[in-house]
């Protein structure tokens, strides 16, 4: 009997719930008619708006502050909606327990979830597989056959509008090549070098007659403005002027996104855009690099990679040489490649 009241929940970052969004359609395909939520945190709401396979989105705030309150009001919302599946990506425990404590019957997720006992199905996660195929996974027992299995964001006319709005206020035209940079990260062994993105930017720019836009959050535009200053001619910043959507719009008119492991490679692989995504610290087998086959990966192989699943605040092994042995020749011509 398929699921009538479905829930998903991924309380983990934006890069998490983008990879999501192709198992939201594949619930979707599987039932037309069923309702469907999805249990996000306050950061990542955006991601989903506009979706229209989705009936709701839930938003549970986790921090520390908000405390158990916070945690037993969400599991009070989730109950009376009589939910009678719920589908965990997120493997840590109080995922689980949201689920178990809600009273929500049927019940899947990854067997190397921190709550996996609290399952009524445990699927293999598995290692070698991008993250949006595992996702899919979960669904093996309903004989799922999503043939788009790609990420996807639904930014609006608004969005766009204001998205073409910053490109022509930063004296960019549509005809123009432009090229998206994303140089920013939370951990710092997964950015690359301010200089090596400055350089190559400027390459872009004087070689190629490329217009650049530096992308990012707020947190990431002083890094955008360092890097800058290294260049002769001055590029778009445009970070921290744009939220999830909006720069999902932004990126629409790029011809090529360049980026640190980030959410900005999913934004741009969910947008259609080809990447070239640089991966240090961590490794595109952890199922993370960009969904599709239009992208390039740079990377260096080292007997120290990885080093984390998250990257690090600073390299364990103090030379920090996957991102130092990475140059800007290679990454200016993997760039260059999708201008042509």
């Amino acid at each position: 009997m398929k699921p009538k009241r479905i829930l998903i929940i991924q309380t983990a970052f934006l890069g998490d719930v983008i990879l999501c969004t192709p198992l939201i359609k594949a619930l979707r395909e599987l039932s037309l008619d069923s309702f469907i939520s999805f249990l996000l945190i306050p950061e990542t709401k955006k991601v989903l708006k506009n979706n229209p396979r989705l009936n709701e989105i839930l938003v549970y705030d986790k921090r520390i502050k908000k405390g158990v309150g916070s945690f037993q009001r969400v599991i009070t919302n989730i109950r009376k909606r009589k939910f009678d599946l719920a589908v965990i990506p997120h493997r840590s425990l109080r995922s689980a327990l949201l689920a178990y404590l809600s009273g929500i019957p049927q019940r899947i997720g990854f067997d190397k979830s921190a709550g996996s006992f609290l399952f009524t199905r445990k699927i293999v996660y598995s290692t070698d597989t991008h993250e949006v195929d595992r996702n899919l996974s979960l669904l093996s027992g309903f004989n799922s056959h999503l043939t788009d299995t790609s990420p996807e964001l639904f930014p609006s006319s608004e969005d766009f509008s204001y998205a073409r709005k910053l490109l022509v206020d930063s004296g960019i035209r549509g005809e123009d090549k432009i090229v998206g940079i994303a140089p920013g990260s939370v951990w710092a062994t997964k950015r690359w070098l301010p200089q090596g993105f400055a350089e190559v930017s400027q390459r872009l720019i004087s070689e190629a007659g490329a217009k650049v836009i530096f992308l990012g959050s707020e947190d990431d535009r002083k890094l955008c403005e360092k890097i800058a200053i290294l260049m002769k001619d001055k590029p778009a910043i445009l970070a921290g002027r744009t939220d999830i959507l909006q720069s999902a719009a932004m990126i629409s008119f790029c011809k090529v996104v360049l980026s640190n492991d980030s959410a900005s490679v999913h934004v741009a692989s969910a947008i259609k855009r080809p990447v070239v995504a640089i991966f240090g610290s961590t490794i595109p087998e952890f199922g993370f690099a960009p969904y599709g086959v239009d992208h390039l990966v740079i990377e260096k192989k080292m007997d120290c990679r990885p080093c984390g699943i998250h990257g690090r605040r600073k390299c364990p092994q103090k030379h920090f040489q996957c991102m130092k042995d990475i140059t800007t020749e290679e990454v200016f011509q993997a760039v260059l490649s999708h201008l042509a």
